[in-house]
């Protein structure tokens, strides 16, 4: 994992674990939940131990861009199997000013790596119907239909996505940014 600068499109990013409690993740956090609440009118009412994003059982990652806070996401345990764990994206966000430029491409990459490093096969994630970004950027990257788990399981506007991870791959697509997951 990235906790030097790298230079992209997007400037000078640096990736770095922190815990979902940190500061910075928390601004980040609740910058997303209001990404819920226009454009669906109400926050992510999905429960979120924070503890759950802690290694090993998960990792969450700030993104900053030049210093500046500008994205955030990270995996936690969904299920274990006989034949390997499968773990849930969450709170995957881009601030508006950095979207466009690779960095939610980048992040999701580092968290399918980490994730397929510590050993889990499988990546889930609950998306939206009115999170077109979002979509693109899973489609790009190899994700594809999955059924439905958790509070939003029946939701109509709920889109479940799967990828089968291979030996820490990074996924594709970097064109357009998703904001949130």
């Amino acid at each position: 994992m990235s906790t030097s600068a790298e230079p992209t499109p997007a400037g000078s990013v640096t990736l770095r674990p922190v815990g979902y409690a940190d500061p910075v993740a928390q601004h980040l956090i609740e910058r997303v939940q209001q990404e819920y609440v226009v454009r669906y009118g109400g926050r992510d009412a999905a429960v979120v131990d924070p503890a759950e994003f802690s290694p090993p059982q998960g990792l969450f990652l700030v993104a900053e861009v030049d210093g500046a806070p500008a994205g955030c996401g990270g995996w936690r345990v969904h299920e274990r199997r006989a034949d390997g764990s499968a773990v849930e994206l969450k709170r995957m966000y881009v601030e508006p000013t950095f979207r466009r430029r690779g960095l939610a491409a980048l992040l999701l990459a580092e968290l399918e790596r980490t994730a397929a490093a510590a050993g889990h096969r499988r990546l889930l994630l609950n998306s939206g119907d009115r999170q077109p970004e979002a979509l693109a950027l899973y489609e790009r990257a190899g994700y594809v239909p999955v059924p439905g788990y958790g509070i939003y399981a029946d939701s109509p506007e709920a889109v479940f996505l799967g990828k089968e991870l291979l030996d820490g791959e990074p996924s594709g697509g970097q064109e357009e940014d998703a904001w949130a997951s």
